[in-house]
Protein backbone atom coordinates (compact mmCIF):
# COMPACT_ATOMS: atom_id res chain seq x y z
CA UNK A 1 0.00 0.00 0.00
CA UNK A 2 1.03 3.59 -0.54
CA UNK A 3 0.04 6.59 1.54
CA UNK A 4 -2.85 8.93 0.71
CA UNK A 5 -0.36 11.73 0.03
CA UNK A 6 1.64 9.54 -2.37
CA UNK A 7 -1.50 8.35 -4.13
CA UNK A 8 -2.84 11.87 -4.65
CA UNK A 9 0.57 13.04 -5.86
CA UNK A 10 0.77 10.22 -8.40
CA UNK A 11 -2.77 10.92 -9.60
CA UNK A 12 -2.14 14.63 -10.08
CA UNK A 13 1.26 14.14 -11.74
CA UNK A 14 -0.07 11.82 -14.43
CA UNK A 15 -2.00 13.55 -17.18
CA UNK A 16 -2.96 13.29 -20.83
CA UNK A 17 -2.82 16.03 -23.44
CA UNK A 18 -5.61 18.58 -23.12
CA UNK A 19 -7.51 19.44 -26.31
CA UNK A 20 -9.27 22.69 -27.16
CA UNK A 21 -12.48 23.46 -28.98
CA UNK A 22 -14.44 26.56 -29.91
CA UNK A 23 -17.91 27.17 -28.48
CA UNK A 24 -20.49 29.90 -28.83
CA UNK A 25 -19.83 32.49 -26.12
CA UNK A 26 -23.38 32.06 -24.82
CA UNK A 27 -22.68 28.36 -24.18
CA UNK A 28 -19.33 28.96 -22.49
CA UNK A 29 -20.47 29.42 -18.88
CA UNK A 30 -18.42 27.23 -16.53
CA UNK A 31 -15.94 26.18 -19.22
CA UNK A 32 -12.16 26.76 -19.00
CA UNK A 33 -10.93 29.56 -21.25
CA UNK A 34 -8.08 28.45 -23.55
CA UNK A 35 -7.16 31.92 -24.84
CA UNK A 36 -6.75 35.41 -23.41
CA UNK A 37 -9.64 37.81 -24.00
CA UNK A 38 -8.02 41.06 -25.15
CA UNK A 39 -9.53 44.55 -25.29
CA UNK A 40 -10.23 45.55 -28.90
CA UNK A 41 -10.60 49.21 -27.83
CA UNK A 42 -10.20 51.29 -24.68
CA UNK A 43 -12.59 50.61 -21.80
CA UNK A 44 -14.56 52.76 -21.60
CA UNK A 45 -14.03 53.74 -25.26
CA UNK A 46 -14.81 57.44 -24.59
CA UNK A 47 -15.09 59.84 -21.66
CA UNK A 48 -18.37 58.54 -20.29
CA UNK A 49 -20.93 60.45 -18.24
CA UNK A 50 -22.02 58.62 -15.06
CA UNK A 51 -24.96 60.83 -13.93
CA UNK A 52 -27.96 62.55 -15.50
CA UNK A 53 -27.54 66.31 -15.29
CA UNK A 54 -25.54 69.01 -17.07
CA UNK A 55 -22.02 69.17 -18.47
CA UNK A 56 -20.01 72.39 -18.07
CA UNK A 57 -16.52 73.74 -18.53
CA UNK A 58 -15.18 73.92 -14.96
CA UNK A 59 -13.23 77.14 -15.70
CA UNK A 60 -16.54 79.06 -15.83
CA UNK A 61 -17.50 77.78 -12.37
CA UNK A 62 -14.05 78.77 -11.11
CA UNK A 63 -14.84 82.29 -12.31
CA UNK A 64 -17.86 82.31 -9.95
CA UNK A 65 -20.45 81.50 -12.60
CA UNK A 66 -23.29 79.51 -10.99
CA UNK A 67 -26.07 79.84 -13.59
CA UNK A 68 -25.69 78.35 -17.06
CA UNK A 69 -27.88 78.55 -20.15
CA UNK A 70 -28.88 75.11 -21.44
CA UNK A 71 -27.59 74.99 -25.02
CA UNK A 72 -29.04 71.59 -25.97
CA UNK A 73 -29.30 67.99 -24.77
CA UNK A 74 -27.11 64.95 -25.49
CA UNK A 75 -28.38 61.45 -24.68
CA UNK A 76 -26.56 58.14 -24.51
CA UNK A 77 -25.96 56.95 -28.06
CA UNK A 78 -26.00 60.47 -29.55
CA UNK A 79 -22.97 61.67 -31.46
CA UNK A 80 -20.68 63.99 -29.51
CA UNK A 81 -21.72 67.64 -29.64
CA UNK A 82 -19.70 70.76 -28.81
CA UNK A 83 -20.26 73.36 -26.11
CA UNK A 84 -20.30 76.71 -27.95
CA UNK A 85 -19.52 78.96 -24.97
CA UNK A 86 -18.34 78.50 -21.36
CA UNK A 87 -21.46 80.40 -20.31
CA UNK A 88 -23.58 77.53 -21.60
CA UNK A 89 -24.11 73.97 -20.41
CA UNK A 90 -25.34 70.83 -22.13
CA UNK A 91 -28.00 68.67 -20.60
CA UNK A 92 -26.50 65.19 -20.48
CA UNK A 93 -27.70 61.64 -19.82
CA UNK A 94 -25.94 58.73 -18.07
CA UNK A 95 -23.82 56.71 -20.48
CA UNK A 96 -23.42 59.50 -23.01
CA UNK A 97 -20.09 60.63 -24.42
CA UNK A 98 -18.84 63.83 -22.75
CA UNK A 99 -19.50 66.85 -25.04
CA UNK A 100 -16.50 68.70 -26.44
CA UNK A 101 -15.29 71.69 -24.40
CA UNK A 102 -16.82 70.28 -21.19
CA UNK A 103 -15.02 68.54 -18.36
CA UNK A 104 -17.41 68.32 -15.39
CA UNK A 105 -20.92 66.91 -14.83
CA UNK A 106 -23.38 68.11 -12.18
CA UNK A 107 -26.29 65.81 -11.38
CA UNK A 108 -29.92 66.99 -11.52
CA UNK A 109 -30.25 66.62 -7.74
CA UNK A 110 -27.71 69.44 -7.29
CA UNK A 111 -29.39 71.83 -9.73
CA UNK A 112 -32.35 74.14 -10.03
CA UNK A 113 -33.60 74.31 -13.63
CA UNK A 114 -36.01 77.01 -14.82
CA UNK A 115 -36.67 78.65 -18.19
CA UNK A 116 -33.75 76.84 -19.88
CA UNK A 117 -31.25 77.93 -17.24
CA UNK A 118 -29.53 75.61 -14.72
CA UNK A 119 -28.35 76.96 -11.36
CA UNK A 120 -25.74 75.01 -9.38
CA UNK A 121 -26.79 74.63 -5.73
CA UNK A 122 -23.76 72.83 -4.21
CA UNK A 123 -19.97 72.94 -4.22
CA UNK A 124 -18.58 70.92 -7.09
CA UNK A 125 -15.19 69.52 -8.10
CA UNK A 126 -13.56 69.39 -11.53
CA UNK A 127 -13.98 66.14 -13.52
CA UNK A 128 -16.70 64.83 -11.22
CA UNK A 129 -19.19 62.19 -12.41
CA UNK A 130 -16.99 61.08 -15.30
CA UNK A 131 -15.58 57.70 -16.27
CA UNK A 132 -12.56 58.51 -18.42
CA UNK A 133 -11.56 56.77 -21.64
CA UNK A 134 -9.23 53.84 -20.93
CA UNK A 135 -9.67 54.17 -17.17
CA UNK A 136 -10.58 50.46 -16.84
CA UNK A 137 -8.38 48.90 -19.54
CA UNK A 138 -6.48 50.11 -22.59
CA UNK A 139 -6.78 48.62 -26.06
CA UNK A 140 -4.63 45.50 -26.31
CA UNK A 141 -4.66 44.73 -22.59
CA UNK A 142 -5.84 41.33 -21.32
CA UNK A 143 -9.35 41.45 -19.88
CA UNK A 144 -9.75 37.76 -18.95
CA UNK A 145 -6.78 35.43 -18.63
CA UNK A 146 -6.44 32.04 -20.26
CA UNK A 147 -7.30 29.34 -17.71
CA UNK A 148 -10.17 31.26 -16.12
CA UNK A 149 -13.40 29.44 -15.30
CA UNK A 150 -15.85 31.43 -17.39
CA UNK A 151 -18.47 33.28 -15.34
CA UNK A 152 -21.44 35.45 -16.34
CA UNK A 153 -19.21 38.55 -16.17
CA UNK A 154 -16.71 36.90 -18.53
CA UNK A 155 -19.50 36.14 -20.98
CA UNK A 156 -20.47 39.83 -20.90
CA UNK A 157 -16.84 40.83 -21.54
CA UNK A 158 -16.67 38.45 -24.51
CA UNK A 159 -19.78 40.11 -25.94
CA UNK A 160 -18.30 43.57 -25.38
CA UNK A 161 -15.23 42.76 -27.49
CA UNK A 162 -17.20 41.02 -30.22
CA UNK A 163 -16.01 37.46 -29.46
CA UNK A 164 -18.89 35.35 -30.69
CA UNK A 165 -17.02 32.08 -30.13
CA UNK A 166 -14.35 31.24 -27.58
CA UNK A 167 -11.52 28.74 -27.37
CA UNK A 168 -12.09 26.53 -24.32
CA UNK A 169 -10.51 23.34 -23.04
CA UNK A 170 -12.37 20.37 -24.46
CA UNK A 171 -13.93 18.20 -21.82
CA UNK A 172 -12.34 14.74 -21.90
CA UNK A 173 -14.52 11.88 -23.06
CA UNK A 174 -15.34 9.90 -19.92
CA UNK A 175 -16.73 6.39 -19.54
CA UNK A 176 -17.95 5.07 -16.19
CA UNK A 177 -18.40 1.32 -15.92
CA UNK A 178 -19.81 -0.74 -13.08
CA UNK A 179 -18.75 -4.32 -12.45
CA UNK A 180 -20.71 -7.04 -10.69
CA UNK A 181 -23.26 -9.71 -11.56
CA UNK A 182 -25.39 -8.65 -8.59
CA UNK A 183 -26.23 -5.32 -10.27
CA UNK A 184 -29.33 -4.63 -12.36
CA UNK A 185 -30.63 -1.51 -14.09
CA UNK A 186 -32.59 1.09 -12.17
CA UNK A 187 -35.79 0.31 -14.09
CA UNK A 188 -35.61 -3.38 -13.20
CA UNK A 189 -37.09 -5.11 -10.17
CA UNK A 190 -34.14 -6.77 -8.42
CA UNK A 191 -34.34 -10.35 -7.24
CA UNK A 192 -33.66 -10.96 -3.53
CA UNK A 193 -29.93 -11.46 -4.23
CA UNK A 194 -29.58 -8.41 -6.53
CA UNK A 195 -29.30 -4.63 -6.15
CA UNK A 196 -29.85 -1.74 -8.55
CA UNK A 197 -26.98 0.25 -10.06
CA UNK A 198 -26.22 3.43 -8.14
CA UNK A 199 -22.43 4.00 -7.88
CA UNK A 200 -22.05 5.01 -11.52
CA UNK A 201 -24.70 7.70 -11.12
CA UNK A 202 -23.03 9.05 -7.98
CA UNK A 203 -19.71 9.35 -9.86
CA UNK A 204 -21.40 11.03 -12.83
CA UNK A 205 -23.16 13.52 -10.55
CA UNK A 206 -19.92 14.46 -8.76
CA UNK A 207 -18.14 15.07 -12.07
CA UNK A 208 -20.92 17.37 -13.24
CA UNK A 209 -19.42 19.92 -10.81
CA UNK A 210 -16.98 20.67 -13.63
CA UNK A 211 -19.55 20.24 -16.44
CA UNK A 212 -18.21 16.78 -17.35
CA UNK A 213 -20.40 14.62 -19.56
CA UNK A 214 -20.11 10.85 -19.21
CA UNK A 215 -21.30 7.62 -20.78
CA UNK A 216 -22.28 4.74 -18.48
CA UNK A 217 -21.63 1.03 -19.03
CA UNK A 218 -21.79 -2.26 -17.15
CA UNK A 219 -19.31 -5.16 -17.27
CA UNK A 220 -20.26 -8.69 -16.27
CA UNK A 221 -17.95 -10.65 -13.97
CA UNK A 222 -15.96 -12.65 -16.52
CA UNK A 223 -12.32 -12.15 -17.45
CA UNK A 224 -12.89 -12.45 -21.20
CA UNK A 225 -15.86 -10.08 -21.06
CA UNK A 226 -13.89 -7.58 -19.00
CA UNK A 227 -10.92 -7.69 -21.40
CA UNK A 228 -13.14 -7.24 -24.43
CA UNK A 229 -15.16 -4.34 -22.98
CA UNK A 230 -12.08 -2.51 -21.69
CA UNK A 231 -10.42 -2.85 -25.12
CA UNK A 232 -13.51 -1.23 -26.68
CA UNK A 233 -13.64 1.61 -24.12
CA UNK A 234 -9.92 2.38 -24.43
CA UNK A 235 -10.39 3.09 -28.14
CA UNK A 236 -13.17 5.65 -27.56
CA UNK A 237 -12.54 7.43 -24.26
CA UNK A 238 -9.90 9.64 -22.60
CA UNK A 239 -10.86 8.68 -19.04
CA UNK A 240 -12.14 5.34 -17.78
CA UNK A 241 -13.62 5.05 -14.30
CA UNK A 242 -14.58 1.63 -12.95
CA UNK A 243 -16.61 0.90 -9.85
CA UNK A 244 -16.05 -2.56 -8.42
CA UNK A 245 -13.96 -5.55 -9.45
CA UNK A 246 -10.64 -4.33 -7.95
CA UNK A 247 -10.43 -6.11 -4.61
CA UNK A 248 -9.40 -9.69 -3.68
CA UNK A 249 -12.53 -11.54 -4.79
CA UNK A 250 -12.37 -14.50 -7.18
CA UNK A 251 -14.36 -12.45 -9.72
CA UNK A 252 -12.50 -9.14 -9.34
CA UNK A 253 -11.08 -9.14 -12.86
CA UNK A 254 -10.61 -5.42 -13.60
CA UNK A 255 -6.85 -5.11 -12.77
CA UNK A 256 -6.03 -8.25 -14.78
CA UNK A 257 -8.20 -7.13 -17.69
CA UNK A 258 -6.48 -3.72 -17.70
CA UNK A 259 -3.06 -5.39 -17.72
CA UNK A 260 -4.15 -7.58 -20.68
CA UNK A 261 -4.95 -4.32 -22.50
CA UNK A 262 -1.49 -2.86 -21.77
CA UNK A 263 -2.68 -0.31 -19.26
CA UNK A 264 0.21 0.35 -16.89
CA UNK A 265 -0.56 0.06 -13.17
CA UNK A 266 0.74 3.09 -11.24
CA UNK A 267 -0.58 1.95 -7.88
CA UNK A 268 -3.03 -0.52 -6.38
CA UNK A 269 -4.18 -0.09 -2.76
CA UNK A 270 -3.93 2.98 -0.56
CA UNK A 271 -3.45 3.10 3.20
CA UNK A 272 -6.88 4.53 3.85
CA UNK A 273 -10.35 3.58 5.05
CA UNK A 274 -12.65 3.40 3.21
CA UNK A 275 -11.31 2.96 -0.33
CA UNK A 276 -8.18 0.91 0.30
CA UNK A 277 -8.36 -1.29 -2.88
CA UNK A 278 -8.34 1.66 -5.33
CA UNK A 279 -6.34 1.09 -8.57
CA UNK A 280 -4.87 3.81 -10.81
CA UNK A 281 -3.03 3.57 -14.13
CA UNK A 282 -2.71 4.82 -17.71
CA UNK A 283 -1.62 4.09 -21.24
CA UNK A 284 -0.42 6.56 -23.87
CA UNK A 285 -3.76 8.31 -24.23
CA UNK A 286 -6.10 7.17 -21.45
CA UNK A 287 -6.20 7.66 -17.66
CA UNK A 288 -7.87 4.86 -15.69
CA UNK A 289 -9.37 4.98 -12.20
CA UNK A 290 -10.63 1.66 -10.81
CA UNK A 291 -12.52 2.34 -7.59
CA UNK A 292 -13.71 -0.09 -4.92
CA UNK A 293 -17.32 -1.16 -5.35
CA UNK A 294 -18.60 -0.34 -1.87
CA UNK A 295 -20.69 2.81 -2.34
CA UNK A 296 -19.02 5.02 0.30
CA UNK A 297 -15.59 3.96 -1.00
CA UNK A 298 -16.57 4.84 -4.56
CA UNK A 299 -17.97 8.19 -3.47
CA UNK A 300 -14.94 9.09 -1.35
CA UNK A 301 -12.36 8.09 -3.97
CA UNK A 302 -14.19 10.12 -6.61
CA UNK A 303 -14.08 13.20 -4.38
CA UNK A 304 -10.51 12.66 -3.20
CA UNK A 305 -8.79 11.55 -6.41
CA UNK A 306 -10.93 11.64 -9.57
CA UNK A 307 -12.42 15.13 -9.21
CA UNK A 308 -9.08 16.78 -8.25
CA UNK A 309 -7.43 15.12 -11.26
CA UNK A 310 -10.15 16.40 -13.58
CA UNK A 311 -9.96 19.91 -12.13
CA UNK A 312 -6.19 20.00 -12.63
CA UNK A 313 -6.53 18.67 -16.17
CA UNK A 314 -9.00 21.46 -16.93
CA UNK A 315 -6.88 24.13 -15.25
CA UNK A 316 -9.23 24.72 -12.32
CA UNK A 317 -7.33 25.68 -9.18
CA UNK A 318 -8.15 23.55 -6.15
CA UNK A 319 -8.76 25.46 -2.93
CA UNK A 320 -7.10 24.29 0.25
CA UNK A 321 -9.61 22.24 2.25
CA UNK A 322 -11.09 24.14 5.19
CA UNK A 323 -10.23 23.12 8.74
CA UNK A 324 -13.01 22.04 11.06
CA UNK A 325 -13.11 21.45 14.82
CA UNK A 326 -13.99 18.04 16.25
CA UNK A 327 -16.95 18.05 18.62
CA UNK A 328 -16.03 14.72 20.22
CA UNK A 329 -13.12 12.33 20.73
CA UNK A 330 -12.45 9.76 17.98
CA UNK A 331 -10.39 6.59 18.35
CA UNK A 332 -9.05 4.87 15.21
CA UNK A 333 -5.97 2.67 15.69
CA UNK A 334 -5.39 0.97 12.28
CA UNK A 335 -2.41 2.40 10.40
CA UNK A 336 -4.64 3.97 7.79
CA UNK A 337 -5.87 7.46 6.96
CA UNK A 338 -9.47 7.52 8.11
CA UNK A 339 -12.16 9.36 6.17
CA UNK A 340 -15.25 9.86 8.29
CA UNK A 341 -18.67 11.26 7.37
CA UNK A 342 -19.65 14.30 9.44
CA UNK A 343 -22.28 16.98 9.90
CA UNK A 344 -20.99 20.56 9.95
CA UNK A 345 -22.26 23.39 12.15
CA UNK A 346 -21.14 27.00 11.77
CA UNK A 347 -20.89 28.79 15.12
CA UNK A 348 -19.65 32.40 14.96
CA UNK A 349 -17.50 31.69 11.92
CA UNK A 350 -16.00 28.45 13.27
CA UNK A 351 -16.89 25.14 11.61
CA UNK A 352 -17.59 22.22 13.95
CA UNK A 353 -17.65 18.60 12.75
CA UNK A 354 -19.77 15.92 14.39
CA UNK A 355 -19.16 12.30 13.24
CA UNK A 356 -22.18 10.42 11.91
CA UNK A 357 -23.00 6.89 12.89
CA UNK A 358 -23.03 4.54 9.91
CA UNK A 359 -22.76 0.87 9.03
CA UNK A 360 -19.52 0.80 7.07
CA UNK A 361 -18.59 1.53 3.47
CA UNK A 362 -21.68 -0.23 2.13
CA UNK A 363 -24.00 2.19 3.92
CA UNK A 364 -24.51 4.76 1.17
CA UNK A 365 -27.81 5.89 2.72
CA UNK A 366 -25.74 7.60 5.43
CA UNK A 367 -24.18 9.87 2.78
CA UNK A 368 -27.52 11.64 2.42
CA UNK A 369 -27.19 12.90 6.00
CA UNK A 370 -23.52 13.96 5.72
CA UNK A 371 -22.11 17.35 4.75
CA UNK A 372 -18.78 15.78 3.84
CA UNK A 373 -15.76 13.87 5.10
CA UNK A 374 -13.05 14.70 7.59
CA UNK A 375 -9.58 13.25 7.02
CA UNK A 376 -7.82 11.82 10.06
CA UNK A 377 -4.13 11.07 9.37
CA UNK A 378 -2.30 8.00 10.63
CA UNK A 379 -1.48 8.55 14.30
CA UNK A 380 0.41 6.19 16.59
CA UNK A 381 -1.98 6.71 19.50
CA UNK A 382 -5.06 6.47 17.27
CA UNK A 383 -6.68 9.18 19.42
CA UNK A 384 -8.15 12.42 18.03
CA UNK A 385 -9.42 14.75 20.71
CA UNK A 386 -12.44 17.00 20.87
CA UNK A 387 -11.35 20.53 19.92
CA UNK A 388 -8.66 19.42 17.43
CA UNK A 389 -8.77 20.84 13.89
CA UNK A 390 -8.76 18.48 10.91
CA UNK A 391 -9.20 18.81 7.13
CA UNK A 392 -12.71 18.65 5.69
CA UNK A 393 -14.05 18.33 2.16
CA UNK A 394 -17.68 18.69 1.24
CA UNK A 395 -19.83 16.13 -0.51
Amino acid sequence: MISVQEALGLVLNNDISAKTERVDFQASLGRILAEDLVADRDFPPFDRVTMDGIAINYSAYESDQKVFRIQEMQAAGDEQITLDSPENCIEIMTGAILPKNTDTVIRYEDLEIENSFAKILVEIKPYQNLHFQGQDKLSGQVLVQKGSVLSASHVAIAASIGKQDLAVLALPKIAIASSGDELVGISEVPLPHQIRLSNVYAIASILKKVKAEVDIFHINDTLDGSISKIEELLQKYDILIFSGGVSMGKKDFIPQALAENNVKEIFHKIAQKPGKPMWFGKNDKTIVFALPGNPVSTYLCTLKYVLPWLKKHLGILEKKPPSVILTEDIVFKPKLNYFLQVKIQNDKGCLYATPLKHNGSGDFISLAEADGFIELPIRKSGLFLKGETVDFFAI
